[in-house]
């Protein structure tokens, strides 16, 4: 901790005002002070490098490599600096993901200001973070000691497939998947069998219904 008794905290978000939100918030406090971001996964790579901090906000949709995958890297290249998770999208579906692959906590957008800051206190003392919602159900599932019930069909598809589906949801056709995502087009199509075959549909068509619909609800 430096700069005044500070903790240095790095920002990783694709979007400029949601970084500069954030760092509003945050540099408000006698505690805390944003002293670098990113844009995207491979800005942050280079600031993990370069910049000295004592925690990071990832948000899990970044452009091309996300979040999750982020994590997955850092964790391959022996980074042990904490990260809290930020998204939009429900914390039932990611938060366990992206504790797995490395992360210290995970908040969701909507949350209030305040939790922002109760989490990455929480995260700096060494503890784990995430709503007491879902801690409650990690526990029970954990004390159940059976999968979730009801869980959505979604929920079976890999960190890969989450992020293929988000984007036909969103209007991506296969070709602008693999460039962002800087994969072949033969391998994202083999992706999209995969998701086809997990959520029981057919057609290429009814792929694209089902993920614009479950884009449309998750927003």
């Amino acid at each position: 901790m430096e700069s005044a008794g500070k903790y240095q905290i790095l920002i990783v978000d694709d979007h400029p005002i949601v970084r500069q939100g954030i760092a509003q918030l945050i540099n408000q406090e006698n505690d805390l002070l944003v002293c670098c971001e990113a844009g995207d996964a491979d800005e942050a790579m280079e600031k993990f490098r370069t910049c000295k901090h004592d925690v990071a906000i990832v948000d899990i949709s970044l452009t091309g490599v996300s979040g999750i995958e982020l994590l997955q890297m850092l964790r391959q290249r022996g980074y042990e600096v904490p990260v809290l998770v930020m998204s939009m999208h429900d914390e039932s579906l990611y938060a366990e993901r992206a504790l797995r692959a490395g992360a210290r906590g995970y908040i969701m957008k909507q949350e209030a200001t305040e939790k922002i800051l109760t989490a990455l206190r929480q995260i700096l003392k060494g503890d784990i973070y995430v709503s007491d919602k879902m801690r409650s159900r990690m526990l029970q599932r954990l004390i159940d000691n059976r999968p979730e019930e009801n869980a959505s069909p979604v929920a079976t598809l890999s960190n890969r497939e989450l992020e293929i589906l988000r984007m036909i949801g969103q209007g991506f056709g296969t070709g602008e998947i693999a460039r962002e995502l800087k994969r072949s087009v033969k391998t994202i199509e083999a992706h999209r069998a995969n998701i086809k075959d997990k959520l029981a549909l057919k057609t290429a068509a009814e792929l694209v219904r089902f993920a614009v619909q479950w884009v449309e609800n998750e927003t």
